[in-house]
């Protein structure tokens, strides 16, 4: 009887030319995920940023209405003395002097007090507008019209600022 001898089986080691290949591709697919991880975080911290400074915009804008309707409650329509300082009444659109208007109530704090553009409102009888009607118009004899014009500005932190012009008629009885 003859025994066959096999013999043991050898492992065959990777080629010469293939060595440190797994290493390069895990290192450059390590690389491509870090920088994906990076780019996915700047990106979000940018689109939190956007949304505080969206967030600062809306109160700006909140607080400039708010003055709008604070000078609408205050019921004071006088058409010889503005709420406010204006730089030339005269003016066919005069330009509100900041840090001279009457402050809006509940108006969020900015980050620096001392800043001169804080909520506040204005109001002026518009001279360019404000008129008399006419005897036979459509809504009657002896009616007086006048035009006022509130400027409204909100502020909020992050330098968001709103501003708001709203005009109105005030009509009554004649006065003549």
């Amino acid at each position: 009887m003859t025994t066959r001898h096999r013999s043991p089986l050898r492992l065959a080691g990777p080629p010469r030319g293939e060595a440190g290949a797994a290493l390069v591709v895990g290192l450059i697919l390590l690389l491509v995920l870090t920088l994906l991880a990076i780019s996915g975080m700047t990106t979000a911290s940018l689109e939190l940023l956007m949304a505080g400074n969206a967030q600062y915009q809306e109160r700006s804008f909140q607080a400039a209405d708010a003055g709008i309707e604070q000078a609408l409650a205050q019921g004071i329509y006088n058409t010889s003395v503005p709420i406010g300082t204006y730089d030339n009444l005269a003016a066919i659109r005069p330009v509100p002097t900041r840090g001279a208007g009457q402050p809006i109530t509940n108006c969020p704090e900015v980050d620096d007090p001392t800043d001169a553009q804080q909520c506040e409102y204005f109001m002026r009888y518009d001279r360019q507008t404000g008129q008399t009607l006419a005897p036979g118009t459509s809504i009657g004899t002896g009616f007086e019209a006048s035009h006022f014009v509130v400027d409204s500005f909100g502020t909020s932190d992050r330098g968001a600022q709103s501003e708001h012009r709203q005009s109105f008629y005030v009509v009554g009885p004649s006065g003549g």
